[in-house]
């Protein structure tokens, strides 16, 4: 089950990992040999080697990152380099190492990601507000690397895993709650994320069990006899089985992006998606961005689909307008020079006049109300996860929920 018009994807893929399988089976073959090293001894890096055409490490699976690390398996791959599995000979335990191209601007983000990282490990030792806890990071033949706990799949790898299957009201509920409890630390540090999506969203565990979709189920239970008379002896084993992660426990990473309030900000900031109307409309952004991305992320874990699927200016604010109503007047009045072609005489949306297409028109048009599409997916909770996203997704940056507001909304508090 592919999306329609699935976007490109920026995260590190995990389908170019080594396979499950094999990963085991070589911790199994090796965990012996890791156990018997110690902190001293040396083992030798290989011979250098020039990068790929891309500025990537090129390595291959034995060999050493310095003599501490041991490199396991290839977790995934991004824009900006690789993700190792390594394991640490120092303190005898498997970890991830992010292995930047060696490429000047992803070498100068990954040092402010590394600034980052130390704020966020200064003022919360215990890693109890859910962000990445970076435990060093050294460079290696002129490649950043930064060594992090080892952590299971983004929530959007796990959502594609699971055939776009929404995550249950429940872990949406708890994720929801850890991802604002990470943004509200940010915010408290002054610091912008301003990239917040699924794929910069991990899960902790990688463990999952396997259970019959409820509307597979009730489908089931409707049907009985017609099943019992034409059974499906064609259907694959776990066509009908969704996957349900043992543990919701997060981690927010990727902070390559994340801003100070008091620093320069870039006109454009965030992915397609979860892009606040603010940054489209060049009215200047701060905190509140991040806000719009959380609503925007938590639609997709209920729903299995991206809230704004779409690639372009005029048919984002339509979508918007679809699904949340019209844009105030007080905002398009204030719109900068260049945001002002998607208007009318600059009262209203130039729409559908100025589409691009007339698939983009049936498009918008087929997208259903907020409320529509939370009663749609979630059959309780839907009152108070809709007053919910409506503050998440307010079009006035300084009418939205602020992160310690939305923790304190009653849809939390059904929260185990």
């Amino acid at each position: 089950m592919e999306r329609r018009g699935k976007r490109p994807r920026s995260a590190y893929r995990d389908e170019e990992a080594q396979p499950s399988s094999y990963v085991s089976r070589h911790h199994k073959e090796q965990r012996a040999n890791y156990n018997g090293f110690h902190s001293d001894t040396l083992a030798a890096s290989p011979p250098w080697r020039e990068d790929d055409k891309d500025g990537h490490y090129v390595f291959e699976l034995g060999e050493n990152i310095t003599p501490r690390y041991k490199v396991i398996s290839k977790m995934g791959e991004g824009t900006f380099g690789r993700v190792l599995e390594c394991w640490d000979r120092k303190y005898q335990e498997f970890v991830a190492v992010k292995v930047i191209r060696n490429v000047p601007k992803y070498r100068e983000a990954a040092l402010i990601e590394i600034d980052v990282l130390r704020a966020l490990r200064k003022h919360d030792k215990n890693g109890k507000r859910g962000c990445l806890q970076m435990k060093e990071w050294f460079d290696y033949r002129n490649h950043v690397c930064i060594v992090s706990e080892k952590l299971g799949p983004s929530l959007y790898d796990f959502l594609k895993k699971n055939s776009y299957r929404p995550f249950s009201i429940e872990h949406v509920r708890d994720i929801g709650w850890q991802l604002l409890n990470s943004v509200a630390y940010l915010h408290e540090l002054s610091l912008i994320h301003t990239d917040l999506k699924p794929e910069n969203i991990l899960l902790v565990s990688s463990a999952y069990v396997k259970t019959l979709d409820y509307k597979v189920v009730h489908f089931v239970r409707s049907f009985l006899v017609i099943l019992t008379l034409f059974p499906l002896q064609s259907a694959r084993p776990d066509k009908h089985l969704t996957r349900t992660p043992t543990s919701a426990e997060i981690r927010l990473i990727d902070f390559g992006s994340a801003t100070f309030e008091n620093q320069h900000h870039s006109s454009i900031v965030s992915t397609r998606q979860y892009r606040a109307p603010e940054i489209i409309l060049g009215l200047g952004w701060s905190y509140a961005c991040d806000l719009w991305s959380v609503g925007c992320i938590l639609v997709e874990l209920f729903s299995g689909d991206p809230l704004f699927q779409t690639h372009e200016n005029l048919e984002h604010l339509a979508m918007m307008e679809r699904i949340l109503g019209p844009i105030p007047r007080r905002i398009i009045d204030n719109v900068d020079r260049k945001a002002q072609k998607y208007f009318k005489n600059g009262r209203e949306l130039n729409w559908p006049d100025a589409a691009s297409s007339l698939e983009s028109i049936r498009t918008v048009k087929r997208l259903p109300r907020l409320k529509e599409l939370v009663q749609l997916h979630v059959e309780h909770s839907a009152s108070s996860l809709t007053d919910l996203l409506e503050g998440l997704l307010r079009y006035g940056a300084s009418d939205r929920l602020t992160a310690k507001e939305a923790l304190r909304h009653p849809f939390f508090k059904e929260r185990r």
